[in-house]
């Protein structure tokens, strides 16, 4: 008999290594292949307990001595637009968000460098390669968009697309429950909108239209000034060890 690898899938284990998030800490991740035709059934699976995906890998924390890594996603049906965020979607109100299908291209590539040298200047992926930036895009077995931010132009209401240079990219899974934010980037130098509050908020929008109930936004650490700003998107839920919930006020 023909077992479904959603069932019993193969996990393993990596050394440890510095933490990106905690200074001195020490992480370790728990991994999986997601391979096959059923990857995407497993991507639902896996995301819903706390892991994220990367290329064909999926996987998740599973440092001995921390529990700072919590799983967050938005719902989408009660969320509350504060007046902060109603005014900087107001602010993105000319820019469009074109889906398109996990394609890398030279125009990503060099936005994305862009970002990293301005936001993670010390961080492992500023060394990435074009080649590693068309894996980290095209290598997937799950249902996944990616997702051109720019201006609105005069004919984007016959293409649904917005023109001029590039300004923001989301590399996004479609789920069964939700739409999970693999990975974002945009153009630091652009004012008058933050357009990484503006995906966000664009991509809880999409998933209200596709009635979804999710918005998956990876993890949220507390201490970290880099993941602070998922704190803003409310309400939330926290995958803890009783399942998802919403955090103690």
């Amino acid at each position: 008999m023909t077992r479904h690898p959603t069932e019993h899938p193969q996990f393993y284990l990596t050394a440890p290594a510095p933490c990106p998030y905690l200074e001195g800490r020490q992480e370790r991740k728990v991994f999986t292949h997601l391979i096959g035709h059923h990857a995407t059934a497993l991507n639902d699976v896996l995301t819903q307990g706390g892991f994220r995906r990367s290329q064909n890998i999926a996987y998740r924390p599973a440092c001995e001595n921390c529990r700072a890594c919590i799983s967050v996603r938005v719902r989408v049906d009660d969320f509350q637009w504060t007046k902060s965020l109603k005014r900087q979607w107001k602010q993105g109100a000319d820019l469009i968000g074109a889906r398109l299908p996990p394609s890398p291209s030279a125009e990503q590539y060099d936005l994305f460098q862009t970002y990293l040298r301005a936001r993670h200047e010390n961080g492992g992926m500023t060394e990435m390669s074009v080649l590693d930036y068309a894996m980290m895009v095209e290598d997937t077995h799950v249902e996944t968009m990616v997702i051109e931010y720019r201006r609105r132009g005069a004919d984007s209401f016959i293409t649904g697309a917005g023109e001029g240079p590039l300004l923001g990219v989301a590399l996004t899974d479609q789920l069964a429950d939700g739409l999970s934010m693999v990975y974002s980037f945009f153009d630091p130098d652009v004012h008058g909108v933050g357009l990484g509050t503006y995906m966000i908020l664009d991509h809880i929008e999409r998933a209200r239209r596709l009635r979804l109930p999710y918005v998956y936004l990876g993890y949220w650490v507390e201490g970290s000034e880099k993941m602070a700003y998922k704190a803003r998107f409310k309400p939330q839920e926290h995958l803890g060890p009783e399942g998802w919930a919403e955090p103690d006020a």
